[in-house]
């Protein structure tokens, strides 16, 4: 049986989707292609040909692209079993199915994907009996990507224009403890995490490293949700391969609570930290139940730069409760704190979005300006009670693009953001010059997180 695996995109990384679901097809006997939709074209030809075309929606971003390619995809091949698996699967069930979708896997999928496949390959076409999200215990196959586009095609690790990496990704754990009010993760996994085994996220890394990869990010949603497994995991391959580098995702509350081992990534080639931050607003942090406060984040800015550590903070600074002056504030800090160059110039326009299950729906605050479900945009309408912050958003994003685009630095962009946020009265704009060199700043060349 012939099966089609598509990305559609995953903020530049060789996707891990693709790979982990291929392992499954392939020990289930099913011929496989993958295809990243965001670095090659469709393939026609072996969309007519599949039995089984499974889409991998991680993202918000992913999923509207998918929601362009499936009408294509059924045209094509109007016999093909159309399954959506990935994080946000589960979420927009309604909507997906509306699409064509008739398997809708979110969580663990890759068993439940081998089993449709199995059942695929023995002539059985019926309704979905597998569950919709399943948070069973796997025993992980080693991702296969074969096929995909070479590590060589995807985001680098960049110092300056001159000197990069080859990046590779894996994960070693899926799933979140903390249950943040905004995040994409809580529904699916409901607070509740699972580990990949340790020779797994090795075998995956070797492979990768063998294909040329010198630097790797995890992408657990919090590499310290088990802070034994990633510590033995880094340890592990820090002995195997001294060169290869690496980068983690961890929140501010387990930097605090587990700042001791700080010392122990540094040692063992952790380069950067991205860390959720959000907002440093406490009323608003309150509101998403992030678990730290502003106070909170500066002290984990000092323990990383302590530790000879770069912390890379995202921001969600555009909510229905983020004021004209909290913006300029969260400018304020990242200029005073030395973080222009550590923050994506994107990261300063990012705008919430409220999908389908989000816990945001549980707030009276949330319910007061919440306006319907945009099935188009995946998320719940919501205007800003002052119209200035929605034109500023508008504003932001096509800066940060022009800008990008014609290769700015990072200080520049944020120069042109300090004006626009100050809009006809500017105060003397931030000193944004480089106290520490940009080359000595390692960052993903392909910065977008939604």
């Amino acid at each position: 049986m012939n099966a089609v695996l598509l990305s559609t995109y995953e903020l530049g990384r060789q996707p891990f989707g693709l790979a982990s679901a291929a392992a499954w097809l392939r020990r289930a006997g099913a011929e496989v292609r993958c295809f990243d939709l965001s670095r090659e074209a469709l393939d026609e030809d072996a969309i007519r040909m599949a039995r089984l075309v499974a889409f991998y929606l991680p993202m918000h971003t992913a999923t509207r692209l998918a929601a362009r390619v499936a009408p294509r995809v059924r045209r094509l091949n109007p016999a093909a079993h159309v399954c959506f698996y990935g994080l946000y699967g589960p979420m927009n069930e309604s909507f997906l199915r509306g699409l064509g979708g008739q398997t809708i896997l979110g969580g663990e999928f890759e068993a439940a994907l081998a089993g449709l496949a199995e059942r695929l390959m023995a002539g059985a076409d019926g309704p979905q009996t597998d569950p919709v999200v399943s948070l069973d215990r796997l025993r992980f196959l080693a991702p296969d990507r074969t096929g995909l586009p070479p590590l060589r095609a995807y985001a680098r690790l960049r110092w300056s224009p001159e000197s990069s990496r080859t990046v590779g990704y894996t994960e070693a754990s899926r799933g979140c403890k903390h249950l943040c009010r905004h995040c994409p993760v809580v529904p699916v996994y409901q607070g509740r995490f699972r580990v990949v085994q340790p020779e797994v996220v090795l075998e995956d890394i070797r492979r990768q490293a063998a294909e040329g990869a010198e630097h790797i990010t995890f992408g657990d949603p919090d590499f310290f949700n088990g802070v034994g497994h990633a510590v033995a995991i880094v340890r592990r391959l820090h002995r195997e391969f001294p060169a290869l580098t690496y980068d983690v995702t961890i929140k501010i509350e387990h930097l605090l609570k587990h700042a001791a081992e700080m010392a122990t990534l540094r040692d063992t080639g952790c380069l950067f930290i991205t860390s959720a931050v959000e907002s440093i607003d406490d009323r608003l942090l309150a509101l998403l139940d992030k678990g730290h406060t502003r106070r909170d984040f500066l002290e984990a800015l000092r323990l990383c730069r302590q530790a000879g550590l770069r912390l890379s903070p995202t921001f969600l600074p555009f909510t229905p409760w983020t004021s004209l002056q909290d913006y300029r504030d969260l400018l304020a800090v990242l200029a005073e704190e030395d973080l222009v160059n550590d923050v994506a110039p994107i990261q300063l326009s990012i705008r919430l979005l409220i999908p389908a299950g989000s816990r945001l729906l549980e707030l009276p605050e949330t319910l007061a300006l919440v306006g319907e479900f945009d099935p188009s945009a995946l998320s719940y309408r919501w205007d800003h009670p002052d119209p200035r912050m929605d034109e500023l958003c508008r504003s932001l994003l096509e800066l940060v693009r022009r800008s990008e685009a014609r290769g700015a630095t990072r200080p520049e962009i944020f120069r042109e953001i300090w004006r626009l946020a100050f809009l006809a009265d500017p105060p003397a704009g931030p000193d944004t010059s480089d106290r520490v060199s940009r080359a000595a700043i390692p960052y993903l060349d392909e910065p977008w997180y939604c």
